[in-house]
């Protein structure tokens, strides 16, 4: 498992299994046959749309969660020395 130093200069582990909660809105909407049906209707729209469009706000709602979850844990910024912005760098 990869390690990043923390404030303290220590080591500590970087949970990469996060990532894995992507797949779940990939397989939800890959799995046509469990959602090809017209029924229950809700608002007007059959089971097949609303189930779509669903997993688009839910998809929104992972990818937040992941981003932030993990970005607390990494920690470092992009250009990865600690720097505020990398034009800092050049100066």
């Amino acid at each position: 498992m990869a390690r990043l130093p923390d404030r303290a200069g220590e080591a500590r582990p970087v949970n990469r299994w996060w990532y894995l909660v992507l797949l779940v809105p990939f397989v939800a909407v890959l799995w046509v046959p469990f959602y090809s049906s017209g029924t229950p209707v809700v608002l007007g729209f059959p089971f097949f749309y609303w189930y779509q469009f669903l997993w688009i706000l839910i998809s929104a709602l992972l990818t937040g969660l992941v981003y932030f979850v993990t970005r607390e844990r990494e920690g470092e910024p992009a250009n990865g020395n600690g720097a505020g912005s990398p034009v800092e760098d050049y100066h």
